[in-house]
Parts: structure tokens; sequence; C-alpha cells
């Protein structure tokens, strides 16, 4: 019997589970969709689905996204609201990388531009975006500085000639959470932190030089600025060790905190604490200082890789029209007004692995995109496409605004290790005409495309359940990884 027939419709979009579909989690739960896509989704799409709504510790207005896997007991690769009344914060729920988070930048360029360039692109590209495990940026804050990034985020780094005013206007939050206070960020935080500001990270982080391979919809292309053909640049990073750090320190508070105000949790990875308590206002802050570090982080990248292309073709980045299209958050989590049980309430939404996808209208959206809904960024693995979308109404509705962020990994780092061959997938990709650099082939094994769950099925259930919508597909023609 499919996992499909063993689903119990109980009311109009509400779905029960068996409990006997998976022994190690809870024995049921429920999981929202809407019953017009229920009979289009793929078996995989449900399993994914069924596991969010059964894990342990979902809590109150949780729905499950797309990517998903088994992490904290919280639903990893979904989003979790709280309400004010009751609510609390969990920093497992936003994870280490504090506004891990995807940036694409388009340009004028077509791949005859880059024909003979894109060896020395890749190189410099590779040189000039420092990248791997304790990688160092290109310059040296001072320790008064630290402090300015974690406040101001991508203000500061425009303020300081790292990129042009326009792009604050397309970036999340304008790049920047108000609430942010780095007095209450630890002094190893702002140390790790200190040296790594302008640098890419290791693992799934990736810098690429893409193409614009297909068009879905007209339209919200033409307001993203995207054609096919075009040449483009996507970006995934975070706020690096400075995020980890906070998470981690923020982690041992609320050991301590979910013991005071006596909550009960499934797993103590779930460590929380009441939003209106000291320990949830002020991890707050700190977490959303380390969201400003990663918007700093990502637009000192965006400056220096308009640098590179100058460097390669000898036009101004001005000339090639590089800007950014958008940049959005996947680990962070942000007080919002949704509609829940049918009215407008208040609440901090957790999107651990899930990205934000505002549908058309919202005020939050930049003013040109607001007919369309926000550009939504779903990057692939290395050597498989990417995807732009937009979000949706029907997202504003059943997934507080959210949607997939990626594709999950299927197999360790270890067993990736073990089960692929650096040298073959070098090889098969240039074979497919991309290039790759790397800082080791580890790197390469860990993040073999096998590793991780297909993208494209990824995206089509959330093309598909109307949660965000296809724009455009961007293939990689180079890629650098840390």
């Amino acid at each position: 019997m499919s996992i499909k027939d063993e689903i119990k419709k109980v009311s109009d979009n509400i779905y029960e589970i068996p409990g006997s579909y998976n022994k190690s989690m809870r024995a049921s739960g429920r999981f929202y969709i809407a019953d017009e896509y229920f009979d289009d989704l793929e078996e995989g799409a449900i399993e994914q689905i069924v596991n969010v709504a059964c894990l342990p510790g979902v809590q109150r207005y949780s729905i499950g996204l797309p990517d998903i896997h088994f992490g904290y007991g919280f639903p990893i690769g979904g989003v979790a609201a709280f309400s004010l009344r009751n609510g609390i914060v969990s920093p497992g729920g936003v994870g280490f990388d504090i506004n891990c988070g995807v940036r694409l930048i388009k340009s004028n360029l077509t791949i005859e531009d880059l024909e003979d360039k894109l060896d020395e692109l890749t190189e410099k590209l590779f040189k000039n975006i420092p990248s791997g495990v304790g990688s160092k940026g290109k310059i040296r804050l001072g320790e008064d500085e630290i402090n300015d990034v974690l406040d101001y985020g991508a203000e500061w780094a425009v303020k300081n000639g790292y990129g042009w005013e326009e792009d604050l206007e397309v970036l999340e939050e304008n790049g920047r959470m108000i609430d942010a206070d780095s007095s209450i960020v630890s002094d190893k935080a702002k140390k790790r932190g200190i040296p790594q500001l302008g640098s890419l990270g290791s693992g799934n982080h990736f810098l690429e030089v893409q193409v614009v391979d297909e068009i879905y919809n007209e339209e919200a292309a033409e307001a993203f600025g995207l054609e096919k053909g075009m040449i483009v640049i996507m970006i995934h990073s975070g706020s690096r060790g400075c995020g980890h750090q906070i998470c981690s320190d923020y982690l041992r508070i609320m050991d301590k905190a979910y013991k005071k105000y006596k909550i009960n949790i499934d797993d103590r990875q779930l460590a929380c604490a009441p939003l209106d308590s000291k320990e949830a206002q002020d991890y707050i802050q700190a977490m959303a200082a380390a969201a400003n570090y990663a918007w700093a982080n990502r637009q000192m990248m965006t400056h220096w890789i308009r640098e590179t292309f100058e460097d390669v073709l000898g036009k101004s980045a001005k000339d090639m029209e590089m800007d950014i299209v958008y940049d959005v958050a996947h680990n962070i989590a942000k007080m919002e007004t949704h509609k829940v049980y049918n009215r407008e309430e208040e609440v901090l939404v957790h999107r651990k692995g899930a990205t934000r996808a505002f549908g058309p209208g919202c005020e939050e959206v930049p003013e040109k995109y607001r007919h369309i809904g926000q550009p939504v960024l779903i990057p692939g693995t290395m050597g498989t496409a990417s995807y732009v979308l937009h979000g949706t109404q029907k997202a504003m509705e059943e997934t507080f605004g959210s949607t997939a962020h990626g594709a999950g990994r299927i197999l360790s780092r270890s067993k990736a290790k073990k089960d692929f061959d650096a040298d073959e997938i070098t090889s098969d990709m240039e074979s497919n005409g991309i290039r790759i650099k790397a800082t080791s082939k580890h790197v390469i094994e860990e993040e073999a495309p096998g590793a991780y769950k297909d993208v494209d099925s990824v995206v089509r259930v959330s093309d598909s359940t109307g949660i965000a919508k296809l724009v455009a597909k961007v293939r990689p023609l180079s890629v650098c990884k840390g």
C-alpha cells in the first residue's frame, strides 16, 4: 500500500498521518496541503512531508516543506511559528549558520562573452573570494569595527565602499535587522568573525557563474531582469564562525532556560525560552547581529566578484549591469504578521532550511517586484541547476510565506567520500562544460551531486503545491567550492 493510500483526509485541506508510517518518530501527526495539488504530488514528496509532520518536537503552527531531513526534533527544512501569547524561541530551530542565504547577481553578458575567458575568470574568482574551513577574508577588521558590522550589516559594507547604494533595496530586510545588538554578542563570537568577513566558507556553500537556461514565466522574469542566455552569479554563504559561535553560546543558555521555565521538550537541541524572557530577547538580538554579519559578508563578496569581472573582461561592473536580483536568508527567526485560524496574529517564524516566499502585495517585498511577489532562490547542488521562483499568496496562507531552500543531503559527508571519486566527478562536470575549483578533492567528494536529493524534484513540489512558482532555471558554467 502506498503512503497516499494510508493518509486519511479529515477535513478540507487537512490530512491525518497513520501512526504506523514511521515507528521511530511520533505515533501520529497532521499536515496541511492544498486538496487540488494532493493527487499530483510525487510519492517521494509525500514521504518528505510526512516525515516533517511526524518529527518529535514539532510545535504549534508547524508546517512541513519539500526539502527536509531529520534534525533537531524540529521541522528541519520547514517552518515553525510561535505566537506572542505563548511562544518560544529556539536557537536549534534557526541553526548554527545563522542567515545562511543565497544571492543572485545578473549581468548583460552572454556565454559568448565568456567563451575564452571562463578558465581565467574561474581561477581569479577562486583566488579573490576566500573559501574553505577557517578561511580568512581579505580585510582585517578592528575590534570596534566588528560591532558596526554586527549592528548595521550590509549598510556598513556599502558605506565602506563594498557595493552600491541601490544594492540594499533588493536584500531581504534591506540587509540589516534593526533589532541587532552587538553588545550582547560574546567576545569569542566577535573574534571568530573578525578574520572571516568576506569569505565563502565550506561545506555546501558555493560561488557559481551560471547561465539562464530556461524561462517559465516571462512576466516575472522581466520584472526580475532575467533573460534566457544571460550570465548570472549565485552566492550561497552565511555568517561563518561568528554565527556558529552565537548559536553555540545561546544553546548553552537555553539549556538552562527551558529547565528554569519548566518547558517540556523532546530533544535538548530544541532548548528554548519564552518569548518574553530575557534569555529569548537576548538571543533574538544576538541572532539578528549574526544575520547582519552574513549580509555584510555576501555584500563584500559581491564587491570582489564585480572587481574580478572587471579585471578579466575589461569593462566596468556598471557597464556589465551587474545588479543584484535578490538576497534571501534560509536560517533565521523573524517577527511577522500572519493569518492563524482566520485571524491576523504576530508570530515568531523560525525558518530552518526554509526560505521566505512572500506573495504579491507584501510591503516587505521590494517595490519593483511587489506585483509579482518576492524572488525565491533555490540553489542546486554542485554541478546541477538552480532555480528562481516567486512567492505566492498560497504560501502566505499555508506556509507562513515560506518554501523549500534547496535539496537536502541523502548521504553523510563520510559516506559520500567513500562512494564518490573526486577525479570522476571533475571529469563528468568538465564533460558537461562546467569548470570546478575546490580547496581539496575531499570537498568535491563530500559535495557530490549524488549525495543530495534531486533539486528538480524539490522545485517541482514547491511549484505544484503553489507555495512558490517557477520563473527561471539557471545552470552552472563554473563552480568555486570551499
